[in-house]
């Protein structure tokens, strides 16, 4: 029968190396596979050292946490340093006291007026000047043009919300808070820090996502005063904005078919939340509910809208003026 022939090389001799070989698991293809190196002691599950490793993070995210006002600041979640480009960026960006680690010079560059003065203004402010290879600074920038010189600035370090809360408490004026809905261009959040600063608000508030952060471009168009006027960053600005509301402030959000005109705006003289949406889009549907109350600018006919800095220079310079009436 077939299978049982007793002829030479039918049946296979113990020890051969052919097929599977007992405690292998199998060859080629159907060999086991191996669970590759050993992980270090913290990444291995139920190891004393991963033990104490959990532990650390969970004390640093904790530590990380609301705490006092004077642990609340923190870089913005997923913000890297910037690199600005460029001799008059550069310039402008220590003219206006963007907070910076380093400026880097290219060996050789051609030392006009503004580098001079760049030279001068990081050295007054006790910035590190790093004269590197050209070919080094070109890696740093990514091969954009840099002419030269580039400055390294942190992540801003953002307020905690309730932060402004507290600093409207030790003021002897009525809470005054500026919150940006959706407002996307740096530029118009640098322009709202610089108006806030000039009318005696108290803050502003941003959302984590979706918005402009306070980025060296920010930094520069507040000429300076995004160092004394703090920037908070909210991770739901709806919820933000109800705590403010149970906190005895009044929401007034800005609307160009806001059911009161500015200049019947009589809330001036309460702490105040004034919330300000993009031009095109304007306020959210949410954020538009939490308001009490949607105030509207009067405007030429032949002007449908502001943008969102003019807008909040305009409303913050009335709520100034009503304040010095009712206070004189």
């Amino acid at each position: 029968m077939a299978g049982n022939s007793k002829r030479r090389g039918a049946m296979r001799k113990d020890g051969t190396k052919k097929g599977m070989v007992v405690g292998s698991g199998g060859q080629r293809r159907r060999a086991l596979q191996g669970k590759g190196p050993t992980p270090p002691a913290d990444m291995r599950p139920g190891h004393p050292a991963a033990r104490r490793a959990a532990r650390d993070t969970a004390a640093k995210a904790k530590q990380g946490g609301r705490g006092a006002a004077g642990n609340r600041r923190r870089p913005g979640d997923g913000d890297a340093p910037e690199t600005v480009l460029g001799r008059n960026p550069v310039v402008e960006c220590l003219r206006a006291g963007v907070p910076a680690t380093a400026l880097h010079v290219a060996l050789g560059t051609h030392a006009d007026e503004r580098v001079a003065e760049a030279v001068q203004l990081a050295a007054d402010r006790g910035i590190s000047i790093l004269e590197v290879p050209r070919a080094d600074l070109d890696r740093i920038t990514g091969g954009a043009l840099h002419q030269g010189l580039a400055l390294q600035v942190p992540p801003y370090s953002y307020a905690h919300p309730d932060e402004l809360l507290e600093i409207a408490s030790e003021s002897p004026s009525p809470g005054l808070i500026v919150a940006l809905d959706g407002v996307t261009d740096p530029r118009n959040l640098g322009a709202v820090v610089r108006s806030v600063g000039a009318f005696g608000g108290h803050g502003v508030v941003v959302p984590q996502r979706r918005a402009a952060g306070m980025t060296a471009v920010a930094w520069r168009t507040s000429a300076g005063t995004a160092a004394r006027v703090p920037v908070a960053r909210a991770t739901n600005l709806t919820r933000t904005l109800r705590e403010y509301a149970t906190a005895g402030f009044m929401v007034a959000g800005l609307d160009a078919e806001g059911s009161v005109s500015l200049d019947d705006f009589e809330l001036a003289n309460d702490p105040l939340v004034l919330v300000i949406g993009s031009e095109g889009k304007g306020l959210s549907r949410l954020v538009k509910q939490t308001c009490d109350v949607t105030v509207g600018i009067p405007l030429d006919g032949a002007v449908e809208s502001l943008n969102a800095s003019v807008a909040a220079g305009v409303v913050l310079a009335e709520v100034a003026r009503q304040r010095r009436t009712f206070s004189g």
